[in-house]
């Protein structure tokens, strides 16, 4: 007779390092075909688009189905400046740690469309409570380069004044929340932003990024049941990019579907969107934003993507995935697509392109040049001593006062 005992079952990727990736059994629904109801459908109605998936740009590279938004050239454009001048930022930014320059960095490689279509079908009043991959938001919105690099060098110009980890960013005026390196702490806190918008009667939204391992925190769950029970006009997030450091997405999705199917369960509408297509991150943004703001409340979207990069420059990614793995996933490169698809609408084209890449990077280069003049990691100068007291309460108690009396600051 068989065994019938149950079996301890830990979910593993589907392919080893020394194997060769192969996602060809990997169903995913063709761009064009998921159907784009109204934006007030009730959410346990949205169940096909939590399994499929929401995708705009097909196979060759051209806009199709109902999702498509119908963007205007310039702004595609736009978005195609963004997600270079990202990925040319990441990409020196990461010499520059290598180089002992700074700390600490993490790439958002194969993932700008993510931030960079979600912040541009957002309103630059909405506030964003992002993850630590998001830096795409801040282009997007204009923050100033110089300010960011000076955070992650953390000297005097550091507006975090060297409290955080590189690329944990923060901008007040952006209406960029403060990154949290303990990860979902976000979610709730952009649902409560969200209750209190909506509370005041503020034509506002707020949208919160995290990543699929993020999922398996406590945080997920109640932000997901404070959005449902209040009807929040909040966007949640889900960037399933395959990998929560080294731990294959599945450890957090068990048996689920998708992660997007998680919010089903909980009354949300729910999207599993194509997340290296521009085109769908944007409508799906858009989408959600028009049902938060007529009173649908919150929406789930799961961005289904794949990093590229290492987790962190504490990250050795071959010693749990193949080498080039990222060369065979399916769904390609968000710069890619989005530039030949401009190509092909007679809107781009090679040379032009390169001059933008010429452009970023050199953008990116002056930015330093000018971050270092106001200090570096090693030599200084920093953040002044005394403001270690300052920021944290709005009346220093006695022994704040003497510890800093203590230390002549």
């Amino acid at each position: 007779m068989p065994d019938a005992r149950p079996r301890f079952h830990v979910p593993t990727a589907p392919f080893r390092p020394g194997e060769t990736p192969d996602f060809s059994n990997l169903e995913l629904q063709k761009a064009g075909e998921a159907k784009r109801p109204d934006p007030l459908v009730p959410g346990v109605k949205t169940a096909e688009l939590a399994t499929g998936l929401v995708g705009v740009l097909d196979h060759n590279h051209q806009a199709v189905g109902e999702w498509d938004p119908g963007l205007k050239p310039d702004l595609l454009r736009e978005g195609l400046s963004h997600m270079v001048l990202t990925r040319i930022y990441d990409e020196r930014m990461l010499k520059l740690q290598r180089q002992g320059k700074m700390s600490f960095y993490m790439k958002s490689t194969g993932e700008e469309a993510v931030a960079v279509a979600a912040a541009m079908a957002l309103k630059k009043t909405d506030m964003v409570f992002p993850s630590y991959r998001q830096q795409g938001i801040l282009f997007a919105r204009g923050r100033n380069i110089v300010d960011m690099m000076c955070h992650c060098i953390s000297n005097s110009r550091d507006n975090l004044k060297g409290r955080q980890l590189p690329v944990h960013y923060t901008w007040a005026e952006g209406k960029f929340f403060t990154i949290s390196g303990n990860l979902g702490t976000q979610f709730p806190q952009a649902v409560g932003y969200a209750l209190a918008c909506a509370y005041k009667g503020e034509d506002e939204v707020a949208a919160s990024w995290i990543g699929d391992g993020t999922t398996a925190e406590g945080d997920f769950h109640s932000a997901l049941t404070l959005a449902s029970t209040y009807r929040a006009p909040v966007i949640l997030n889900v960037v399933n990019n395959q990998w929560a450091i080294s731990t294959y997405q599945a450890i957090a999705k068990g048996d689920s579907p998708s992660f997007a199917a998680k919010g089903l369960g909980y009354g949300l509408a729910s999207l599993r969107v194509d997340g290296n297509d521009f085109l769908a991150v944007y409508a799906a943004t858009q989408w959600a934003r028009e049902r938060a703001r007529k009173g649908g409340g919150a929406t789930l979207i799961e961005l289904f993507t794949y990093r590229s990069a290492a987790h962190s420059t504490s990250d050795d990614p071959t010693k749990y995935r193949p080498k080039g793995e990222e060369a065979a996933w399916p769904l390609g490169d968000p710069i890619l697509r989005l530039k030949q698809y401009l190509i092909g609408q007679g809107e781009w084209d090679e040379e032009r392109h390169a001059k933008l890449e010429e452009e970023m990077t050199q953008l990116v280069v002056k930015a330093y040049k000018e971050a270092e003049s106001y200090g570096t990691l090693h030599e200084g100068p920093l953040a002044p001593t005394q403001t270690i007291f300052e920021d944290v309460y709005e009346q220093q108690d006695w022994r704040l006062r003497r510890q800093r009396q203590e230390l002549g600051v």
